[in-house]
């Protein structure tokens, strides 16, 4: 049986252009009495001036599907893809929208009941069958850097045989890191003991980009809270959190990520789970609304999310213990999209930074809006992104930092990206890695 007819049978003929599973919900799309606070903040209305491209429009357009009036066509679509689904109209509105659900609920019904065109429907199945499976992005590791080391990705570059490929290919080929590390440098311990007297037992969540391409912020992130009396245990045979499916609509194949996802970290008893990407994060504390419906996982997915922490929240939760040196850097902070947004953490990794000595912490222009990564939305929708990009850099550039910190890795690569169009050289690391770096004594971040 497809997902298109799985429920078919239950659709309100004639009435709704919705399946019967999850629709956006009535009571959310009648809250929002389309007041326009949210057009300040929204990527793509910044970008356009586009009505039906701002949230308001975009819940006009639910409203009207919901009605039967208009259908799940390719115009509806467009306008829903466009949303990089970065949550700042969440902050923003005065009435509690929570758009969040909405546009969620709205993209699982768009690839249950609309039929992609062919290049766009093979893109999609290449992402999904490759960036939430780590031992797969591993497997790659090898040719990227024989392809980075080699000169072939310059002479690539110069020949002009880039603008031959398909745009989500070029973008996929631009936002390499321009270090990548060894196949196996991934590869954590799987228990870390608490440095003196254990405070907490934290499990944490590789990530899937995260432990592949930036295996050193795990590893900063672990040696931190071992070093602030944190038991640290990095189950070995974590998988996916679903993050990038949820976001993007693939609701079933998510939602059995999130199962599993539970089951492996319930049994080792933490106090607490902690991610250091933004999106999973924000994906793992919505385990308990994702799996209301089921009945075997749903109070255990509730008990879950509740454990559930950025590690912004642990560290500034707990009172320093490991001394810090000093760090003599101007930071420019970058809120990732959802950090700030969708977990409404802001206050709590510029109060970890500031225990730094030395480090003077710069604020950055227009910090709600998104820098155009948005999980998967720089591969998608590669043109608008890199305009978000270009105008994130401008406003990081603006402050005069020595670094930048973030706390996401698909900001880390499409910021190290847009830097570096930008002509600049300067570095771009997570937080996590500076405080890291504080407490070794380190005279280099990346040292």
């Amino acid at each position: 049986m497809t997902k298109q007819s799985m429920f078919a049978a239950s659709n309100p003929p004639d009435k709704c252009a919705f399946d019967a599973h999850h629709p956006p919900s009535r009571e959310l799309l009648n809250e929002c009495v389309h007041c326009g606070f949210c057009l300040a903040t929204c990527p793509t209305y910044a970008l356009w001036g586009n009505e039906m491209d701002s949230p308001r429009g975009r819940i006009y357009l639910m409203s009207l599907a919901s009605e039967g009036q208009i259908p799940l066509d390719s115009t509806f679509v467009r306008h829903m893809d466009n949303c990089l689904g970065c949550m700042a109209c969440v902050t923003a509105c005065p009435s509690g929208v929570k758009y969040d659900k909405l546009i969620e609920a709205t993209r699982a019904q768009i690839e249950r009941n609309h039929d992609r065109p062919l290049t766009s429907g093979l893109q999609r199945r290449m992402i999904f069958h490759l960036f939430p499976r780590p031992d797969r992005l591993r497997w790659l590791l090898a040719p990227m850097r024989l392809y980075q080391r080699s000169g072939l990705q310059s002479l690539v570059r110069k020949s002009g045989v880039l603008k031959l490929m398909p745009a989500g290919l070029r973008t996929m080929e631009s936002l390499l890191p321009a270090r990548l590390p060894a196949s196996k440098a991934s590869i954590l311990p799987e228990r870390i003991a608490a440095v003196g007297t254990r405070r907490l037992k934290v499990g944490l969540l590789s990530g899937c980009v995260q432990s592949v391409f930036f295996s050193e912020v795990n590893a900063a992130t672990a040696r931190v809270l071992s070093a602030e009396g944190c038991e640290v245990v990095i189950p070995r045979d974590q998988i996916c959190c679903g993050a990038l499916m949820v976001h993007a609509g693939e609701e079933f194949q998510a939602l059995d990520y999130a199962r599993r996802t539970i089951e492996v970290f319930e049994r080792e008893g933490m106090d607490v789970v902690v991610s250091n990407a933004a999106g999973c994060g924000s994906n793992l504390k919505d385990f308990g609304y994702l799996l209301r419906d089921d009945l075997q996982y749903a109070a255990r997915a509730k008990v879950f999310s509740a454990k559930c922490r950025d590690i912004s929240e642990v560290l500034a939760f707990l009172p320093p213990r490991a001394p810090r040196y000093p760090l003599s850097l101007k930071v420019a902070y970058q809120d990732a999209c959802h950090l700030q947004h969708a977990q409404s953490v802001t206050i709590q990794p510029r109060t970890v930074l500031a225990t730094i000595p030395g480090l003077e912490l710069l604020e950055i222009a227009e910090p709600a809006l998104c820098c155009g990564s948005a999980g998967i939305y720089n591969l998608l929708r590669p043109e608008s992104a890199e305009e978000l990009g270009a105008r994130k850099v401008q406003h990081i550039l603006a402050t005069g930092p020595d670094i930048v910190a973030t706390g996401n890795p698909g900001c880390l690569l499409q910021l190290q990206k847009g830097i570096k169009m930008a002509g600049s050289n300067i570095s771009v690391v997570h937080m996590v890695q500076l405080l890291d770096a504080s407490i070794r004594g380190a005279t280099s971040v990346k040292d």
